[in-house]
């Protein structure tokens, strides 16, 4: 793709920098074509301690009722509660840069995503990559389960056998409303932190991140194709609204990426863009027993083995 960088350029701040931004037009690009209708607006914002982004959302389409897609390069001084979350005495400085997507569809049988890739980098020398992609769907459908995982897992297996069971697991623990004592949905991959060390470089590293930013198209085009067309009812989009929820309370209670927004003085708008553009909190809501709202309850669970042989 135009974005990837060739072996022979360095790997540093600057074409991270550089591979973010063109991953972020590369999916607003292909995710207009998908949904036919609606288009991205951008707002171009800055921090008043150092950097800024670039927020796309696109509502009200034929496909999506809201997404984003936002690219973010902050830096400065870095806060006293991450200091002490890393160990770190004060006085450090930080770059942090990414890029972050969800989806929430119209069609309650089209599953929400998520994705982000990240880079971080200290003034001590420190530095890492981080990010994933996990499924949310509304109904869950073990084929299409069994699809994306085998996607991801082929994904992981071109760079490092170890990657998609290690990462697998930490999505279903990461992506868990210990409250709700549920996942948020399907889990995928998690990974955080991802450092240089005697079996890998920065170059394996950067490569892998940036198939993950873009495996997110190809694999979520084929759930939108499969699933946009379903017909769909009040009590199905009733459903659609409290799953919805559940995904609110994760990201507003547990999400690292909006404690790191707020903590670093980010953009409100687009920290929050990630929330649906409507939800449902229902007193004591139940589900009618044998039912695929009961169904998908039941399978919201950690350690799914959702590859089937």
């Amino acid at each position: 793709m135009n974005h990837l960088i060739q072996a022979s350029v360095k790997v540093d701040k600057d074409s991270i920098l550089q591979t973010f931004k063109n991953i972020q037009d590369d999916i607003c690009q292909k995710i207009e074509l998908l949904d036919g209708s609606a288009r991205f607006h951008e707002d171009q914002w800055d921090r008043p301690g150092g950097g800024g982004g670039r927020a796309r959302v696109i509502e009200n389409g034929q496909v999506f009722e809201k997404g984003g897609v936002n690219f973010s390069h902050v830096y400065g001084a870095l806060p006293e509660t991450m200091s002490a979350g890393l160990n770190l005495p004060s006085g450090h400085e930080f770059l942090a840069t990414g890029v972050s997507i969800i989806m929430h569809p119209v069609n309650p049988y089209v599953p929400i995503i998520h994705m982000n890739v990240r880079y971080f980098e200290m003034s001590n020398g420190d530095k890492w990559f981080g990010g994933g992609i996990d499924l949310t769907p509304i109904y869950i459908d073990e084929q299409q389960a069994d699809y994306f995982h085998r996607s991801i897992k082929h994904l992981c297996d071109q760079h490092d056998s170890n990657y998609y069971p290690t990462f697998k697991e930490w999505a279903d623990r990461y992506f868990y409303i210990k409250h709700r004592q549920e996942t948020r949905g399907i889990g995928g991959i998690f990974f955080d932190r991802l450092r240089v060390d005697e079996n890998t470089t920065i170059e394996k590293l950067f490569d892998f991140v940036k198939d993950v930013g873009d495996s997110f198209v190809p694999i979520y085009s084929q759930l939108v194709e499969e699933n946009q067309h379903k017909t769909y009812g009040e009590a199905e989009k009733e459903w659609q609204y409290v799953r919805r929820s559940r995904y609110a309370e994760f990201n507003l209670i547990y999400d690292r990426g909006t404690k790191f927004g707020l903590d670093t003085n980010g953009r409100i708008e687009s920290i929050f863009m990630s929330l649906p553009p409507q939800a449902k909190w229902l007193y004591n809501y139940q589900v009618q027993p044998g039912s695929m709202e009961a169904r998908t309850l039941s399978l919201l669970k950690k350690d799914v083995d959702w590859i089937k042989e």
